[in-house]
């Protein structure tokens, strides 16, 4: 019995801990910065939005941790996040996506669209409060592009050893059951 998609596995398994582990303690150093602003809290769940996707390896870690959940829980009703519990809270949030880790602090990034990249800032309305978010030092902001292409490398290094490339994967479609 071949054994090395279960080591590719479980070795893509181990480097998404990782990242999400260096992304937790990048976010929380960020979120130290803004506490002021941040108003998050349980059951404010407006950035909890409906069809997020997530790539596969992604979706594996939250089948091999939420099973149960998966199997005999329903999702969410539609029009939020399907891991939403009745309150408001994260059913997975230990093993919530990379896209979740970092929801509410000041987002920049860089958009392509002209010839010249523009960069790009946003932030939760809610989080809008104290000095406006073109004013903060790039570095007061979580920088969109790094994370997300770390974690693209994890799942094609996974889709390499499979022999075929994962789609994103719906969190709705996780569950067994239907809403």
């Amino acid at each position: 019995m071949d054994t090395r998609p279960r080591r590719d596995l479980d070795t893509a398994q181990g480097e998404l801990r990782a990242l999400h582990a260096e992304v937790d303690d990048r976010a929380r150093a960020l979120a130290a910065k803004h506490v002021d602003r941040l108003q998050c809290t349980r059951g404010c769940a407006q950035c909890c939005v409906d069809d997020l996707t997530v790539f596969a390896v992604e979706a594996v870690h939250i089948r091999r941790h939420h099973a149960a959940l998966l199997r005999e829980g329903a999702p969410h009703p539609t029009g939020a996040c399907a891991f939403l519990s009745e309150d408001g809270a994260c059913r997975i949030y230990r093993e919530r996506p990379y896209v979740c880790r970092t929801q509410g602090l000041p987002l920049r990034w860089f958009d392509p669209a002209g010839a010249v990249p523009v960069e790009r800032r946003d932030i939760c309305p809610l989080e809008d409060t104290g000095p406006p978010i073109t004013e903060l030092a790039d570095g007061d902001c979580w920088l969109l592009g790094p994370y997300e292409a770390r974690l693209a490398e994890i799942q094609q290094r996974l889709d390499e050893a499979a022999g075929a490339p994962e789609n994103r994967v719906a969190l709705r479609s996780l569950f067994l059951r239907a809403t």
